[in-house]
């Protein structure tokens, strides 16, 4: 496997480090229920009308109402550290000012000013190998590890319409970025090349979804990106899979939705 295949990892915190981590589970099951069909965008035909009065809900309302390993039990879960959120937001940084709310999904977080927010990392099990693998059954296993798709999930909630706004500006910056655009550090990280509309979504008052290209050292890697606005929250999924192409996370976008109600 060449080397730069694996260090699209960058583009999201750790995501090798805990596609290794999970090699360790037991289960076979992956995330079978993901997609990698093409579609439109998709948003719910008549959303409710804002409310200007709509107060933010708090930190910790929110970390209850993120998906936990008990909402997703064939996948690994594991929280965003501060560190690692910095790290992602720095990777994803972008000098092309209108597509910033983009490149915040891709950090695990909500674009705009959110008045509070949480996160978490969910990432398909690659099978074990069985105690009396061979070697190269045992290569080949940690070969997969680094082919599983892990997303970032990230909640926000806002006053007012500011939910709303921010999920007008992630359908704004598809459009404004489609051609792409570069990071903010182009020794670093990897350019966006292309954004386009991602298999369609349901869920919430209004959805999203696009493809995301992006290039390392010539190598390019598709990435998901998945936004969801339930009243004045919005939910973020950024799925990447650090040395192969990352599937839609049909099964996590779903549980999360429906913690929100």
């Amino acid at each position: 496997m060449r080397s730069t295949l694996v260090r699209r990892s960058v583009l999201t915190a750790s995501a090798v480090s805990l596609a290794l981590l999970v090699t360790a589970c037991g289960s076979d099951k992956a995330a079978k229920d993901e997609s990698k069909d093409g579609g439109a965008t998709s948003a719910a035909p008549s959303a409710p009308a804002a409310d200007p009065a709509a107060k933010a809900k708090t930190a910790a309302e929110l970390k209850g109402l993120l998906v936990t390993q008990a909402d997703l039990a064939e996948y690994k879960l594991k929280e965003a550290g501060a560190t690692e959120v910095s790290e992602a937001v720095a990777a994803n940084a972008t000098t092309k000012t209108e597509c910033l709310p983009l490149g915040a999904v891709m950090s695990g977080s909500t674009p705009g000013k959110p008045a509070a927010g949480a996160a978490t990392k969910v990432s398909s099990v690659p099978k074990a190998p069985a105690a009396d693998a061979s070697p190269e059954e045992k290569l080949k296993a940690i070969t997969d590890a680094l082919k599983v798709t892990v997303t970032m999930v990230g909640l926000g909630s806002y006053d007012g319409n500011g939910a709303q706004e921010a999920f007008a500006a992630v359908k704004a910056a598809g459009t404004a970025c489609a051609a792409g655009y570069p990071g903010a550090k182009e020794a670093d990280t990897g350019k966006v090349t292309k954004i386009a509309p991602g298999a369609a979504v349901t869920g919430g008052d209004e959805a999203v979804s696009f493809v995301v290209e992006r290039e390392l050292d010539g190598d390019k890697a598709p990435t998901q990106l998945v936004v969801v606005r339930k009243g004045n929250t919005l939910a973020s999924f950024y799925a990447i899979a650090p040395a192969g192409e990352a599937a839609q996370p049909v099964a996590i976008v779903g549980a999360q939705v429906k913690k929100l109600g």
